[in-house]
């Protein structure tokens, strides 16, 4: 008897993934399906990525459907568009032998008009994702109220996008008395059990492993080397591995891209993936991914979501996430559906100790690797060509008429001759390239001055906070995280009166910039752009600048008497204001104004000035202290 009959799954149902190929459920649909299929109670499966959980939802909601009802009475949330129809064409999978079903797929990034058509239709199940669903829950055209099971899917990356309102609206519109909610997550943090306690009631909770531990399919390497190195890193542990078929990782929108332009620039078969494209650019990419005529893919972590494709040997972290949890969900792109998978990720000498935070977190042993040299990955690269070659599949009926040609050409040949050649065609790209290539590893006394020092891949910007903002370093550090750019390295900052001037990671300047150039502090708004002297080494010796921009900050009464700052009122009280071409630094008198760049500085301010101020800030009296202002 089938094994999926002997868990109450439907004839129906096991035909269709008899058709599809499963044989045996996996761990999770063997636990799950019984008592999705048998019990009234809501629902909390953990179990990591990749292990079958559409399935083990997916069957036991089908089953329970009435077909002859068109009304919506399974809700189906995912955090992202991809892992929306991923699952949609799953469950339309498993329910071609019932034909009087339909699923309906809603997501951001295609024709609202359509998916309202198709609502219009009738869909007894809605796969959505949770923004387009309240938009067409507004509009009326998905009607919700009468659903019975409602199924979160991954609900720890929604909650990680910032979906928890939005879940909460959807689930406080779900008003059925019958209703159920099915939870499916690789972990379990704080937010998810917060809307466990909220919406489910005494919930049957299934842990499959450890909770947030990985696959124990994945092995965990990690190799060690300076930011500047990270690309050449990168290309190394490709080419160290002949038959990759993986995916690539990155923090932001910019450096997938820049890293995907790289690689195929290169000459690797490379593209990437993230979500400044395009619905039909992402579907495109992916359709090449999933017939394997794109070897790498490099994603963001959002973009990645839903990436549900077979014998993925790899998954490479160019660079750690910033929450453990999305490891979990990175490395749980390999090793599905019982295959096993390798998870690596190029890490800076500073990330060594979120290497060790990880270990704990997932209970995974994470082995330190060398970068391989040169003459490694030659040495790989031949005899990967040489095993090719002797597992090749001779087709006789079409090659039998390009033989005698091919043998008359040969002819003067040897054996020997003949394998020499036929391997030194390929062996000799990697040897040109390679030959004189230097070792990226970090030796244990590199690991300290040298590396903080460090910043050929930084760039100084200049930033409108301050001194007169109640700014210092750590606050700076701070403000930066609260920008919410992910994982970003900074480096020197210089806090001056009215601005600051802070390093950052050149992969991440542009994006650093747009954010600031939109940012309002404290009814404020900022401003940065690159400084003219992106070292930082050859400023004026005078600490004092202005920047030409935003008012006369430097005319400013002293602290005590400029009151609460969050105080000052809306920007659009203030009057009409002079364009920014037409201000300009005043001049103390007697003093000289001479530019550095776009900023002014005064060398011949007189000195008694300062001291005539330093006396009437002493004799001013202190002002009250207050809350700091969090970000």
């Amino acid at each position: 008897m089938n094994p999926f009959i002997q868990l109450g799954v439907s004839p129906e149902l096991v035909a269709a993934v008899e058709t599809l190929g499963f044989e045996n459920p996996t761990p999770i649909q063997e636990k799950a399906i019984p008592v999705l299929l048998d019990t009234k109670k809501d629902f909390i499966g953990l179990a990591s990525t990749g292990t079958g959980k559409t399935a083990a939802f997916g069957l036991p909601l089908l089953q329970q459907i009435d077909a002859e009802d068109r009304s919506t009475q399974g809700l189906i949330l995912a955090p992202t568009r991809e892992l929306c129809n991923q699952i949609a064409k799953d469950l339309a999978a498993y329910a071609v032998n019932l034909p009087k079903l339909d699923v309906v797929a809603v997501y951001g990034g295609a024709s609202i008009d359509q998916q309202m058509r198709e609502l219009r239709r009738g869909g007894q199940i809605i796969v959505a994702t949770p923004g387009r669903l309240i938009d067409l829950i507004k509009r009326g055209s998905a009607k919700i109220n009468d659903v019975n099971i409602v199924v979160l899917d991954e609900a720890d990356e929604m909650l990680n996008m910032g979906f928890k309102d939005d879940i909460d609206f959807i689930l406080e519109n779900v008003l059925s008395e019958e209703r159920r909610t099915w939870l499916f997550s690789a972990t379990m943090p704080a937010e998810v059990r917060a809307i466990s306690k909220k919406f489910m009631e005494e919930p049957f909770e299934l842990t499959m492993g450890s909770k947030n531990a990985t696959n124990t399919n994945i092995s965990h390497e990690f190799y060690m080397v300076r930011a500047k190195h990270r690309y050449e890193a990168l290309k190394r542990v490709v080419d160290l591995n002949p038959q990759i078929f993986g995916i690539i990782f990155t923090r932001t929108k910019i450096e997938a891209q820049e890293v995907a332009e790289k690689l195929i620039k290169d000459g690797y078969d490379a593209d990437a993936l993230h979500g400044d494209l395009s619905q039909a650019q992402r579907d495109k990419v992916m359709a090449r991914f999933r017939d394997r005529s794109l070897q790498l893919l490099v994603a963001t972590d959002v973009a990645a979501r839903g990436i549900d494709v077979d014998n993925v040997t790899h998954v490479i972290n160019y660079g750690l996430p910033d929450e453990l949890e999305v490891y979990t969900h990175r490395s749980g792109r390999t090793a599905r559906a019982g295959k096993t998978g390798i998870s690596i990720s190029i890490v800076h000498s500073k990330e060594q100790g979120r290497v060790r935070q990880l270990e704990k977190f997932t209970k995974a042993t994470f082995v330190k690797k060398e970068i391989p040299s040169g003459k490694e990955i030659c040495e790989r690269q031949l005899f990967s060509l040489v095993e090719k070659v002797h597992k090749v599949e001779v087709n006789e009926e079409e090659i039998k008429g390009y033989l005698p040609n091919i043998f008359e050409e040969l002819k003067d040949l040897s054996k020997e001759d003949i394998i020499k050649k036929f391997v030194s065609i390929e062996f000799n790209r990697f040897l040109s390239y390679y030959e004189n290539s230097g070792d990226l590893n970090m030796a244990e006394s590199d690991r300290g001055d040298r590396d903080r020092n460090d910043r050929s891949n930084m760039e100084r910007i200049f930033v409108s906070l301050g001194e007169l903002d109640r700014i210092d370093k750590a606050g700076m550090l701070k403000f930066i995280n609260s920008l919410r750019l992910g994982r970003i390295e900074v480096g020197r900052i210089d806090i001056k009166r009215s601005f600051s001037f802070v390093q950052i990671e050149s992969s991440m300047v542009d994006e650093f910039m747009d954010t600031i150039n939109n940012w309002v502090y404290e009814g404020r708004e900022l401003k940065a752009e690159r400084s003219n002297d992106p070292a930082g080494d050859d400023r004026p010796k005078r600490k004092s600048f202005r920047k030409d921009f935003g008012g006369s900050r430097g005319d400013r009464k002293p602290r005590a008497d400029r009151g609460d700052r969050s105080d000052r009122g809306d920007r659009s009280d203030r009057g009409d204001r002079s364009p920014r071409s037409d201000r300009s630094p005043k001049s103390f008198e007697g003093g000289e104004k001479k530019s550095y760049g776009k900023y002014f500085y005064f060398p011949d301010f007189d000195s008694n000035h300062k001291k005539e101020r330093k006396k009437a800030k002493e004799e001013t009296p202190a002002p009250k202290k207050r809350k700091r202002k969090e970000f």
